[in-house]
């Protein structure tokens, strides 16, 4: 039997996808800063972040002052208010008092762009059965959920540590699929399989998923770690950190003479790594119970023709929308040779490979 990647990996990769794609848009399109590749534009911008800081910052915002209580009862989730502030997105003209183009008006699109696009690249049905499978399990949420990952809190923990209302009459309406953004139902479903794997486990998903998955006990340097997980170095760090204290991994010198450090998972490491494997398994089916065997189906199929091959991750039909444009900061950089089975969207600008 070909391998067949848990469904919340397949949630996590087409959401990361459509997420760079996004990102790589709005960095064409906005003047902005960077921190190893400069600014664009005469006069630069912002500092540049990804699309979790819309959908869980700067959509809400307009032009009159906010309660930062306010901001965040709208969120449904935190932001890096701090870092938007030094970033410059919350202020937004210059001493001069020239008004500076709005990032709102560039972000504010983008949703639609991208998602047009895979309706071209993808078929207009596939797109739209994504969609209704989505909406069949975000409709049933128990809890009210934001329209995005949340930024990984202590321990990369994406629900454990956070509480979310319940869900109830008086909330209003629910905008349906045609008025949810496809990453925000994407998020939705995620988030949910997320927040129910962290009640049962010690260890995130997104350490499960990215890193404890690719580890055994004969060693994988560490140096390979990214860019077979699809997250990046300060990812990696941070997971290792958790990882060895929790005497799950042990890093040492490589015993065939290589330069370099090598990770080995740990006989407790193991126990968890069989641990997440059972755990995930157990979700999907208990999906499937809850929701129906078929609502299942209907979304893995979906996920499954934008995916493609789980072995051959670098020929995903979704690799195809990624190519940056000559001016985007991941031009000078290798592409992906896979996708992350779990979004690492750090405070550092939201950036789902943790970047």
């Amino acid at each position: 039997m070909a391998e067949q990647l848990p469904l919340p990996a397949l949630l996590s990769q087409a959401l990361v996808a459509f997420t760079i794609e996004f990102d790589n848009e709005f960095e064409h399109r906005m003047p902005h800063t960077t921190t190893d590749h400069g600014a664009t534009g005469p006069r630069g911008g912002p500092w540049l972040v990804s699309m979790a800081m819309w959908f869980n910052c700067m959509q809400f915002i307009g032009e009159e002052p906010m309660p930062v209580a306010e901001l965040l009862r709208r969120a449904r989730t935190g932001t890096n208010l701090d870092g938007m502030r030094r970033w410059g997105y919350v202020f937004l003209e210059s001493a001069s008092g020239d008004a500076k183009r709005r990032p709102q008006e560039v972000w504010r699109p983008l949703p639609a762009v991208i998602e047009d696009r895979w309706r071209e690249r993808f078929g207009a049905a596939g797109i739209g059965q994504l969609r209704a499978s989505l909406w069949a399990l975000a409709a049933q949420a128990e809890a009210e959920v934001p329209d995005c990952l949340p930024i990984l809190g202590p321990g990369l923990f994406s629900g454990r540590k956070q509480t979310y209302p319940r869900r109830t009459p008086e909330a209003g309406p629910d905008p349906g699929p045609a008025g949810l953004p496809l990453p925000a139902l994407m998020a939705r479903v995620l988030l949910g399989y997320a927040i129910h794997f962290e009640r049962r486990s010690p260890l995130s998903l997104a350490i499960c998923a990215n890193v404890l998955r690719i580890l055994d006990s004969r060693g994988v340097r560490v140096r390979d770690l990214p860019a077979g997980s699809g997250v990046s170095k300060e990812s990696i760090a941070m997971t290792m950190g958790i990882l060895t204290k929790r005497d799950l991994v042990t890093v040492g010198a490589d015993p065939a003479g290589g330069r370099g450090k090598v990770a080995r998972l740990t006989p407790r490491g193991q126990t968890g790594q069989w641990a997440y494997t059972d755990g995930i398994a157990t979700l999907e089916q208990k999906s499937a119970e809850r929701f129906g065997a078929d609502a299942i189906a209907r979304l893995r199929a979906a996920l499954e023709a934008l995916v493609g091959d789980p072995g051959d991750p670098a020929a995903s039909p979704l690799m195809q929308g990624l190519e940056p444009y000559p001016d985007n900061w991941r031009a000078d950089v290798r592409p992906p040779r896979t996708l992350p089975h779990y979004p690492m969207v750090l405070h550092r600008g939201g950036f789902p490979d943790g970047s």
